[in-house]
């Protein structure tokens, strides 16, 4: 053996749990995303009206986490922690990639220099598929680990006859966006259907993000005379994103966003049954989440952290649903209730999987796998989150949003006031709390590497553009 083959190995062996011949199957992935979701707009989160068996059911036969947190409300950047268990001033996406940074001759791959959970997979012996939604930097070209790749281009577009590439193949698609992005999935499996060797497919659906301009009936039907009691009606927020506000109490956003998510719903239906018809469903984990949560009236706000100017860090833009299901392995049922992060994904799939990653200072993430397992880690319910001009920090009842000079900063007190209607930054019965939880976000960002707060442009070289009322 050369000394560089011997090299190569150790440097590998990091990665690598392989089974023993004749070692029962390891696990299969398939990780659902939805986009722009709110954990309330569900019926296994309380959401009756919503129509979601399948979703529904893949959390009474698992695990339902009911604090999980997107990092950053908005999607590219949450999409990048999720990918890394970086913050964005560690992997410098700080806000959603325009079309000249996702997509094109002047794209460039936002993830380069960064480890993904994707690659760790790959080199361990899984084969990855990405079906849907990337929109972390040439979006086109398969990357971070990915062998199969199927995408529309850039963050959005139409739901109607989009434009897909498909393996380096472009072409325009009949049918529905969410349906298409399904049948890619379903493609990939069946590549799968022979194969000794585990999968990892994950499926960002584009829905129910914005534009609101085609539904199938199929999925609309279900909310015909709805009352949409969960979407509240309060006076607009004096902060709303003024590119959202026709949005607010509008019935025809409501029904939607609403048809969006029942499209979705569908689709986790069909892949389920492609799993049982392989004969993998019970070697399958299913993880359902979404990239960051979503306000539909919420605050008087339409949208995520962007539906503000400056951004918000309300409940609702951050908090998003997160469903592992595993028959025989994860507890029918079981409800968890530690304060989780996007940043947390990344050891917690590996760890559940059973792959060792190499170090990595700069990963903010701890795997929360033990809860899965019934053996709960020790478990600190604290986090922190980060969005261009704010950062912020939320323990088990109190929420301190640090923003730069030019905005004002807040502070909540959660157990008195749930809703985030009562800015308690000025009061005196509150200034030891704010004063521990100001040292705590500095101390956490300068463990991160992070420039202060007002020099946040630093951390990225993406094209920004300034929101305006």
């Amino acid at each position: 053996m050369t000394r560089r083959d011997l090299l190569r190995t150790t440097l590998a062996a990091p990665f690598l749990r392989l089974p023993l011949r004749g070692a029962a199957r390891r696990t299969n992935v398939v990780m659902f995303m939805t986009d722009d979701h709110g954990a309330w707009a569900l019926g296994a989160y309380g959401c009756g009206e919503m129509h979601t068996p399948n979703i529904d059911r893949l959390a009474a036969g698992g695990a339902r986490f009911t604090r999980a947190y997107a990092c950053t409300p908005v999607c590219s950047p949450s999409r990048l922690t999720y990918m890394t268990s970086k913050i964005p001033s560690q992997h410098g996406v700080q806000d959603w990639l325009r079309p000249a940074d996702s997509f094109g001759e002047r794209s460039r791959r936002w993830l380069e220099g960064h480890l993904t959970y994707s690659e760790v997979l790959a080199r361990g012996g899984y084969t990855l598929g990405m079906c849907g939604k990337w929109h972390m930097g040439e979006d086109e070209k398969a990357q971070a680990g990915f062998t199969y790749w199927a995408t529309v281009p850039g963050g959005g577009g139409p739901y109607r006859d989009p434009e897909f590439v498909t393996n380096g193949v472009r072409a325009r698609l009949p049918g529905y966006k969410t349906d298409l992005v399904t049948g890619c999935a379903l493609e990939f499996l069946e590549t799968q259907r022979n194969s000794r060797a585990p999968f990892y497919l994950l499926v960002p659906f584009y829905a129910p993000h914005t534009p609101y301009d085609y539904q199938p009936e199929e999925y609309r039907r279900w909310y015909d005379g709805c009352r949409f009691s969960c979407y509240p009606t309060p006076p607009p927020h004096p902060w709303q994103n003024k590119g959202l506000r026709s949005h607010h109490g509008n019935r025809a956003s409501m029904h939607a966003y609403s048809a969006l998510i029942s499209g979705v719903d569908h689709n986790v239906g069909r892949v389920l049954r492609k799993l049982e018809e392989l004969g993998v469903r019970e070697d399958t984990l299913v993880v359902f989440t979404a990239d960051q949560g979503w306000n539909a009236g919420h605050h008087g706000v339409w949208g995520k952290g962007n539906g503000t100017w400056p951004f918000n860090m309300y409940e609702e833009s951050l908090r998003v649903p997160l469903i592992w299901n595993h028959p025989g392995s994860i507890r029918a049922g079981a409800v968890i209730d530690a304060m989780v992060s996007s940043y947390d994904y990344f050891p917690a799939i590996l760890e559940y999987l059973g792959i060792t990653p190499p170090p990595g200072p700069a990963r903010v993430g701890r795997s929360y796998a033990g809860f899965l397992r019934g053996a709960p880690p020790r478990w600190r319910n604290r986090l922190y989150f980060e969005y261009a001009h704010a950062r912020a920090v939320r323990t088990g009842n109190l929420k301190y949003i640090q923003r730069t000079r030019e905005w004002p900063s807040e502070l909540y007190d959660l157990e008195a006031d749930p809703g985030e209607t009562a800015n308690v930054i000025d009061s005196p019965q509150h200034a030891r709390q704010l004063r521990a939880l100001r040292d705590d976000l500095r101390r956490f960002f300068d463990r991160a590497g992070a420039p202060p707060l007002e020099d946040w442009r630093q951390t990225t070289r993406q094209e920004l553009t300034a929101y305006g009322r």
